[in-house]
């Protein structure tokens, strides 16, 4: 299983997205920090969902973050972030 569809994945199970897109930017970083050969180490995420309602901006990205420490631990990099709650 890829870093993306791990990500997908818990994603899904935890905030049950109305919309959801992971996209792998990693070849946009190729010889920047934290930059890996083969990628997976920069991903942008675009997430609706209902359990965002009455969150704030920062209360989102670290729900999500913290959802994801296992990738950070095993190479993510990188995680550009649109929330919002629908």
């Amino acid at each position: 299983m890829t870093m993306r569809d791990r990500i997908e994945e818990k994603l899904k199970a935890a905030f049950t997205p109305i919309t959801l897109s992971v996209v792998d930017d990693s070849h946009q970083h190729a010889g920047h920090a934290g930059a890996r050969p083969g990628g997976e180490t920069h991903f942008s995420i675009t997430i609706v969902s209902a359990a965002f309602a009455g969150k704030t901006r920062v209360d989102m990205h670290r729900a999500i973050n913290a959802l994801l420490a296992d990738e950070f631990a095993q190479g993510l990099h990188a995680l550009a972030i649109s929330a919002r709650a629908g």
